[in-house]
C-alpha cells in the first residue's frame, strides 16, 4: 500500500477520521456544506505519524509501561509521557515527508501564516470529544517553523492529560494515531464558540453563542469572560455582555500575544444581535449535516464568519425517537426502578417486552411518554400525585414543564392509559374485602411460585426457534401475573395504609412518619428476609476459622490470587470457590449454607432489571464481602433477634399510638380507624417487594435459556463469546438463531455505544426538545449547608460515611452510613450491617426506602450528587425524619 502523507482539506470528509483524524475529518465535512466557509489548508495524515513512530523505536518501552500504569498515578504518567514526547520531537522528519509538506505549502501559499492543529483519530467522536487534549499552534509561518510545530502536534498525543484521558476511557495508546491540520490563519475581529443546543439544559431548540474580541484562545483559555447570546427561533432571547479586558491577537512576526482592550471597547458587544442570529443559522446547517448538536469554533473577519472547528456535544443526553413533530414529556423508568445505569440492548428489549406500558429508549435507558396524561386535567392530577409520592423531584420536574403554558396542550380527560412510569401501580380503589384479608398475600405468593415453576418445567426441553416462540408466549404470562388486579390491590392496600397513617398521625398527634416504626418486621417481605438470611449464612461460617480465612482471601482479590497460600486450592477460578470450600474443615457445611441461599436468592444482583447483569448464582463471590462483614460485626442468632426486636418495637408503637389517640376528643373512633390501618399495613406492606422478586426469578429462567442458545451460536462460529448476545435485541437474537448469522460490525458498534452511555447521567424528566429537568426541593427549614433529600425512614443517626458505588467493594462497620447512587433489592443484605442510608435516587415506596424502614435505618434518598458531595470517611448526620444530611466537622 502506497503511503499518503498529505491530503488537501477539501478532499477530506467526515468518514476519513482514520486518515486525517477527527478534527480533519470534520473540517473536510464542513468544507462541503453550502454557505459554510472553512479556511483552506491540508492535513498531514496518520501515515506520516506512523512513519515518525517507526523512526523512533525507543518509544515502545515507555508506551508499554504507560498502558500498564494506574490512571491515578500522575507522577509515573508525567515521567513516561514526557519521555515519549521528547523522543518524538527529537526525531528528524524524513526527506520525502518534508517534501510532501513543502509541496502542500506551495499550493496553499508558502509565505502565508498558518494554524497548525492536532487531529487525533480518537478526537471529536460522537461519544468522546477529547476536547483540549492535544495541542494547537497559531500564526506559524515558514517551512521550518511549520515542520517543527507539526512535530510538536505529533508529540502532544502523549501529553499527561491526553494519556490520562485515554486510560480513563479504556482506549489503548497504540490504537490512536495523530494527523495534523495545517490551515490558513484567519485574523478575526471577534471569535468564540457556538453550541447548537443548550449545553447546560440540553434543550435542542436553544443555541448559545460565546463571543470575545480577537482570537478565540482568550475564551478557551479562560483569559476573559465572554459575551453570551441565547438564540431561539431566529431571535436573541437573552444576552449578557461581559467586560472584556483582554484579547489574544496575532503578532506580525508570528505567534500570538494577549493584549489589553481599551476601556471604551471593553463594554461593547463582540457581536450584534443580527450577527449572532446569522451565526446560529450557519450552526443549524452544520448540525443538520452531521446529524447531531455541535460545539462549533468560529471567527468573524471583515468578510464574514469562518468555521474553524465543529465537534459533537458529547455531554447531551439523547432524546427518545418519536414518529411525529409534537411535544413530548418523558419520565425516567430507571429512577422508578432504582437503576439509573445504562442497560445493554438485550436487557432493554426484554424489559420492554415484559413491561405493562410502552417505553422509549435513549442512551441505554428507558422512558415512559406521559404527555397525554399531563394534557388532561384529571389524569394529570392522578399522575402528579403518584409521581410525587414516589419521588417528589419527578413531580417538581413535571410541574416545571407544565408551567410553560405552551409546551403541553390541554385536552379533555380520557382513559389514563395504564400505570405510571416504571410500571408502578396506579392509585386504584382497593376492594374493602382485600383490606381485611391477609390470607390474600399467601394466595398471591403461591400463584407466583406456581407460575414460575411451570415456566421452569416447560422451557427445559426447548431450543432454537421453538424456544423463542415459547418465550413470546411466556412474556404474555409474565405481564398477566404482573398486572393481576388482586396483586395490584394488595400492593395499594399497603401503600394507602402507609400514607393514611403518616398523614393522620401527624395531623392528630404531631408525629412525623409514624408508619416507619409501625411497619418494622412486617411479614412476607422477601427483600428484608433476604438480608436476614445472609446473617444465618454467617452463623454457619463464623465458627469455622479455616473457612473464614479462605473467604478473606477470596475477598482480598475476588479470586484465587488471594488464597494461593491455602493448601490444595491453587488453580480454581474466582467463582469456583464454592467447590473449593468442600476441601476445608467445615467447608461442606459452609458451601451448603451458601448454596441454599443461592437457591432462594441467586437470581438477584445489582441492576437486576437488566437481564444481562451477572446474577449472584453466576458470580457467588460477589456475596463474600457481605458474608464476612456479617461474620465480623454480628453475634450468632442475629437474624432472629433483629426480626423479633423490630416486631416488638412495632407492637409497642401501636400500643402507644392507640393510647394517645384514645385520649383525644372523638378518640375511640380515631383509634379504631388507626387500628384498621395498622392491621392493613402490617398485612400488606411486605408484599410490596414480592412482585419484583417474581419478575427477577422469571428473568433468570429466560436468561439461562438464552445463554444456552448463545453457546450453540459460539460453537457454530456465529459469535465470539456467549455474552455477545447481550448486545443484540431479543428480535435480533431470534433472527441470529434462525439464520445462523450476525452482522460482524453490529456487536462492536453496540459495545462502543454502551461505553459512551455510561458517561451520561439520565434526567428524571426529559422533553422532546432535549431539555433535562431534574426538579428541586423547595424547602427553607433545613440548616445552612445541609444536603436536602426525601425523608423515607425516621430517626437520626451520626456515623462515618462510606461512599460505595459497587456492592462488591463494600467494607462496612456496624456504625457506618452507606452513601450510594441507588439501591435496588440486591443491596438489602448490606442494610443489616449499617446505621443509616443516603442515596441519590429514590422515593417513599422504592425498594431501598421500604427495606430501610423494615430494618429501622434512618434514611434520606434523592440527595442530588450525594456520592460526590460527601467524601468517603467523613462524619455525617442523617435526619431520616426531616429529610436532610449534615456534613459534620
Amino acid at each position: 500500500m502506497i503511503e499518503q502523507y498529505v491530503v488537501d482539506l477539501q478532499e477530506a470528509d467526515e468518514f476519513q477520521a482514520a486518515v486525517v483524524g477527527g478534527k480533519g475529518a470534520h473540517l473536510g465535512g464542513l468544507s462541503r456544506i453550502d454557505g459554510i466557509r472553512v479556511p483552506a489548508g491540508f492535513c498531514v495524515t496518520t501515515d506520516a505519524f506512523r512513519r515518525i513512530m517507526a523512526e523512533a523505536p525507543s518509544v515502545g518501552d515507555p508506551l508499554d509501561r504507560l498502558s500498564r500504569t494506574d490512571p491515578d498515578d500522575r507522577d509515573a504518567i508525567r515521567t513516561l509521557s514526557a519521555q515519549v514526547r521528547r523522543t518524538i520531537e527529537g526525531t528528524a522528519v524524513p526527506d520525502e515527508l518534508a517534501a510532501a509538506i513543502a509541496r502542500a505549502l506551495a499550493r496553499s501559499g508558502e509565505h502565508a501564516a498558518y494554524a497548525v492543529r492536532s487531529s487525533a483519530t480518537a478526537e471529536d467522536l460522537p461519544t468522546a470529544s477529547f476536547a483540549g487534549q492535544q495541542d494547537t499552534y497559531l500564526n506559524i509561518a515558514g517551512h521550518a517553523a511549520i515542520l517543527r510545530h507539526i512535530s510538536r502536534c505529533w508529540a502532544s498525543l502523549f501529553t499527561e492529560r491526553a494519556v490520562t484521558y485515554r486510560r480513563r476511557n479504556g482506549i489503548d495508546h497504540r490504537t490512536v494515531h495523530m494527523a495534523v491540520v495545517v490551515q490558513r490563519m484567519v485574523f478575526p475581529h471577534a471569535a468564540g464558540i457556538l453550541f447548537t443546543a443548550d449545553p447546560v439544559t440540553g434543550n435542542r431548540k436553544v443555541a448559545t453563542v460565546d463571543a470575545g474580541f480577537g482570537l478565540g484562545e482568550a475564551l478557551v483559555s479562560g483569559l476573559v469572560n465572554p459575551d453570551v447570546f441565547t438564540v431561539r427561533d431566529g431571535e436573541v432571547v437573552a444576552k449578557a455582555i461581559a467586560a472584556k479586558q483582554r484579547a489574544v491577537h496575532a503578532l506580525p512576526a508570528g505567534g500570538t500575544q494577549d493584549v489589553a482592550i481599551g476601556a471604551r471597547q471593553q463594554e461593547q458587544p463582540a457581536l450584534t444581535d443580527v450577527q449572532a442570529v446569522r451565526l446560529v443559522g450557519l450552526g443549524r446547517r452544520i448540525e443538520a449535516h452531521f446529524g447531531r448538536p455541535q460545539d462549533i469554533e468560529w471567527c468573524l473577519a471583515d468578510d464574514g464568519f469562518h468555521i474553524v472547528q465543529s465537534r459533537p456535544i458529547t455531554t447531551l443526553f439523547p432524546v427518545p425517537e418519536a414518529d411525529d413533530q409534537e411535544n413530548h414529556v418523558y419520565v425516567s423508568v430507571g429512577h422508578q426502578q432504582m437503576m439509573t445505569d445504562p442497560m445493554k440492548p438485550l436487557g432493554l428489549s426484554m424489559w420492554r417486552l415484559t413491561a405493562m406500558v410502552p417505553m422509549h429508549e435513549a442512551a441505554g435507558r428507558l422512558f415512559v411518554d406521559v404527555t397525554s396524561r399531563l394534557a388532561a386535567p384529571a389524569s394529570r392530577a392522578g399522575l402528579l400525585d403518584a409521581m410525587g409520592k414516589g419521588d417528589p423531584l419527578v413531580r417538581d420536574a413535571l410541574e416545571t414543564v407544565l408551567d410553560r403554558d405552551d409546551f403541553v396542550p390541554s385536552h379533555p380527560d380520557a382513559d389514563p392509559g395504564g400505570p405510571p412510569a416504571g410500571g408502578a401501580p396506579s392509585p386504584i380503589e382497593t376492594d374493602p374485602a382485600i383490606k381485611t384479608d391477609p390470607a390474600i398475600v399467601a394466595e398471591l405468593i403461591e400463584r407466583s411460585r406456581a407460575s414460575i415453576a411451570a415456566l421452569e418445567r416447560d422451557i427445559q426441553t426447548l431450543s432454537g426457534p421453538a424456544l423463542f416462540d415459547f418465550l413470546l408466549e411466556a412474556f404474555e404470562e409474565h405481564k398477566r401475573v404482573l398486572g393481576d388486579p388482586l396483586s395490584l390491590q394488595a400492593i395499594m392496600a399497603g401503600m394507602e395504609a402507609t400514607w393514611w397513617l403518616n398523614d393522620k398521625l401527624q395531623e392528630w398527634l404531631g408525629e412525623k412518619n409514624a408508619a416507619d416504626t409501625l411497619t418494622l418486621s412486617a411479614p412476607d417481605n422477601i427483600t428484608s428476609e433476604m438480608g436476614l438470611a445472609l446473617l444465618d449464612v454467617a452463623d454457619v461460617i463464623r465458627p469455622r476459622p479455616e473457612v473464614v480465612a479462605f473467604l478473606q482471601g477470596v475477598r482480598g482479590v475476588r479470586g484465587v490470587r488471594g488464597v494461593q497460600g491455602v493448601q490444595g486450592l491453587q488453580g480454581f477460578e474466582d467463582d469456583d470457590f464454592l467447590d473449593a470450600l468442600a476441601k476445608l474443615a467445615g467447608g461442606t457445611e459452609a458451601r451448603d449454607a451458601i448454596e441454599a441461599y443461592l437457591d432462594r436468592y441467586g437470581m438477584r444482583c445489582v441492576g437486576e432489571i437488566d437481564i444481562t447483569r451477572p446474577r449472584w448464582r453466576e458470580r457467588p463471590a460477589t456475596l463474600v464481602p457481605v458474608i464476612l462483614d456479617n461474620v465480623e460485626n454480628f453475634e450468632p442468632g442475629a437474624a432472629e433477634r433483629r426480626f423479633e426486636q423490630g416486631r416488638q418495637k412495632a407492637q409497642q408503637k401501636e400500643r402507644d399510638v392507640l393510647s394517645r389517640l384514645r385520649a383525644l376528643p372523638d378518640g375511640d373512633s380515631r383509634a379504631d380507624a388507626a387500628k384498621r390501618m395498622i392491621d392493613q399495613v402490617r398485612a400488606f406492606i411486605g408484599y410490596r417487594e414480592y412482585p419484583k422478586y417474581g419478575i427477577i426469578s422469571r428473568y433468570f429462567v429466560y436468561k439461562r435459556a438464552l445463554l444456552a442458545e448463545a453457546g450453540r451460536l459460539v460453537q457454530a462460529g456465529v459469535l465470539a463469546e456467549q455474552e455477545d448476545i447481550f448486545y443484540l435485541t431479543f428480535q435480533e437474537l431470534h433472527d441470529a438463531v434462525r439464520s445462523n448469522r450476525v452482522d460482524d460490525r453490529l456487536i462492536p458498534q453496540r459495545k462502543d455505544a454502551f461505553r459512551s452511555y455510561r458517561a451520561l447521567t439520565p434526567p428524571r424528566v426529559l422533553t422532546s426538545d432535549g431539555e433535562a429537568v431534574n426538579g428541586a426541593y423547595r424547602r427553607a427549614d433545613v440548616p445552612a449547608g445541609a444536603l436536602v433529600g426525601l425523608a423515607v425512614s425516621a430517626g437520626t443517626v451520626e456515623g462515618r460515611a462510606r461512599v460505595v458505588l459497587d456492592m462488591a467493594d463494600a467494607d462496612l462497620d456496624a456504625d457506618d452510613i452507606l452513601v450510594t447512587a441507588f439501591t435496588d433489592p440486591s443491596w438489602s443484605p448490606l442494610f443489616v450491617g449499617i446505621a443509616g442510608l443516603v442515596t441519590e435516587v429514590g422515593g417513599l415506596m422504592t425498594h431501598g426506602a421500604v427495606i430501610a424502614r423494615e430494618y429501622g435505618l434512618p434514611a434520606v434518598v434523592g440527595v442530588e450528587q450525594a456520592t460526590r458531595r460527601i467524601r468517603d470517611g467523613q462524619r455525617i448526620r442523617v435526619h431520616g425524619t426531616d429529610g436532610y444530611v449534615e456534613i459534620l466537622p
